[in-house]
């Protein structure tokens, strides 16, 4: 594969993880510029070549990096000398990312046992899935624990 042809590929590739994003919530344009850190193999980008690169308006990437930034998902540095900020993926602690998860999840699961116990009929449909999704949630926060476990051994 030539360099032209890898580079192609990554730019379809960030906006197939762009329209991902926005999927998850993130604007288009917040959505593609993270995924444009994430893929390219340039790591640290200025505002006007991200501007460039995804061909956006100065004014939604602007609105879209403030957003990143407060999301905690980018952050910026500047070099001694240069005026320019660079943008990159802020890096956390690899189970940080997990850990918030797994909270929403214990939050979901506790709100599903609520319902749970306050339905007339224990045995309805909705009950049953409900019941079920709790059993799948806390067979995944036991892994992820045992998961972390193992990558903290393995750090040693």
């Amino acid at each position: 594969m030539t360099t032209e042809e890898r580079i192609n590929l990554q730019r379809q590739l960030v906006e197939t993880l762009g329209r991902i994003n926005e999927h998850d919530g993130m604007q288009p344009v917040a959505g593609r510029i993270f995924a444009l850190l994430m893929v390219m193999d340039k790591e640290n980008f200025t505002f006007d070549e991200i501007v460039e690169e995804l061909n956006i308006s100065k004014s939604s990437a602007s609105i879209a990096i403030k957003m990143l930034q407060i999301r905690g998902l980018i952050e910026y540095f500047t070099l001694p000398g240069d005026r320019k900020r660079y943008f990159r993926i802020k890096r956390h602690e690899p189970f940080k990312l997990f850990e918030e998860f797994k909270n929403k999840m214990v939050e979901k699961h506790k709100n599903w046992q609520q319902i749970i116990a306050l339905k007339a009929d224990p045995e309805s449909k909705n009950s049953k899935y409900l019941k079920e999704l709790c059993f799948i949630l806390e067979f995944f926060q036991e892994s992820v624990e045992k998961l972390r476990v193992q990558y903290d051994q393995l750090k040693k």
